[in-house]
């Protein structure tokens, strides 16, 4: 990275572009750090002041923007997936009348990754922990987690934040509540005597949120200035996919699923990142198969449901005496993963005569419950 940025910064004494004779990839120049933190007022958060006459302030801010201005890869990461999310996000906070400026939030909490996580158990876009994401209607379970799911997240965290606001009556604070808890962030005020976030002395993650997502805003409102020079072939589209609602008597492969959509176990995932294993609950619920799919699906999805169904003597095995799990699965030729997947065995869980084991041959499903992130 230092040594990109040295050979970068030697071109940009010349012409202003440099053409690789290799490829004709023109490296435009990257402006230097000094030009790029020179802020000029105003500046807001949701139509509130950034006090940037303060040096504290000033500074916090300055901070943040450097350090997003020298990790540039993550920085293009996201600038590309914005141009698939925030046309959702922005249409809905037009639609429910609430400041453009939310939509850097879950820029700064997740980079707009579905499956980002942290240590303290906080998960998906707008990273809500378990307790306060059921709170605001979100199904958090061992098979669905809606926190990793864009539209179900986002009407919750925008929910959320409006609560927020009703309690301190200005949106910076909101963010900070957001960020510390509302608890936490009222008995501070109160220790402290201050109504204002800038005059406010936080947690240091606190500290630094707003000035975060204000860094967040000047760089993906303008990433031109920056030196970031992304055609549009250079972004992620937007996700094209057909919402079908699915009312499914029994626990459901997602490989049934995927099949019915004429398309891979590995593209409902995608599609769906709120699924967290290879099976959908019993119950009514809508997620997304490919564009175009949603002509005959039900049908196609109905015409799998004997399968699903049948108990006979191929989807069933009856343990006998003697029986292992991997003995099992070796007879069957069947990895032994996919026994304990489709009966949730543990590793160490016994077995004994009588048990009766799902197999499902056919369904061998090939990806970790959990894949990396």
């Amino acid at each position: 990275m230092i040594q990109l940025l040295i050979i970068l910064f030697v071109f940009c004494t010349g012409a202003g572009s440099v053409v690789h004779a290799a490829d004709t990839l023109e490296m435009e120049c990257i402006p230097s750090l000094v030009s790029s933190i020179r802020i000029k007022p105003p500046l807001d958060f949701c139509g509130e002041p950034t006090p940037l006459e303060t040096p504290d302030a000033r500074e916090r801010l300055e901070r943040e923007l450097l350090l997003m201005l020298w990790d540039r890869d993550q920085t293009i990461m996201w600038l590309k997936r914005a141009n698939r999310y925030m046309p959702y996000i922005q249409k809905v906070l037009k639609d429910q009348r609430l400041p453009d400026d939310l939509k850097y939030i879950p820029v700064v909490e997740s980079s707009l990754r579905a499956l980002a996580g942290s240590p303290k158990g906080a998960m998906g876009y707008w990273q809500f922990i378990k307790d306060t994401g059921e709170r605001y209607g979100l199904t958090i379970t061992e098979e669905l987690d809606e926190r990793r799911n864009m539209a179900a997240s986002t009407r919750s965290a925008l929910a959320y934040l409006k609560k927020l606001y009703g309690d301190f009556g200005s949106w910076t604070l909101a963010a900070a509540a957001y960020n510390m808890g509302e608890a936490g962030l009222k008995n501070e005020m109160f220790l402290q005597d201050a109504s204002n976030f800038y005059d406010l002395y936080l947690y240091q993650e606190t500290q630094r949120y707003v000035f975060r997502i204000l860094a967040a805003k000047l760089i993906l409102s303008n990433p031109e200035k920056y030196g970031f020079r992304l055609t549009p072939e250079d972004l992620y589209p937007p996700v094209a996919c057909d919402r079908v609602q699915l009312e499914l008597s029994k626990k459901t492969p997602v490989l049934t699923i995927a099949r019915a959509a004429r398309t891979t176990f590995k593209v409902i995932r995608d599609l769906n990142p709120e699924i967290r294993g290879y099976y959908l609950p019993k119950g009514v619920l809508t997620i997304c198969i490919p564009g175009g799919a949603a002509a005959g699906f039900q049908e196609r999805l109905a015409g799998q449901a004997p399968s699903l169904t049948s108990a006979g003597s191929e989807s069933v095995y009856v343990v006998k005496k003697g029986d292992s799990l991997s003995e099992i699965a070796e007879r069957l030729k069947i990895p032994v993963q996919s026994l304990m997947i489709w009966n949730n065995l543990s590793q160490n869980q016994a077995i004994r005569p009588g048990d009766r084991l799902i197999l499902n041959p056919e369904n061998e499903p090939k990806l970790s419950q959990e894949p990396a992130q």
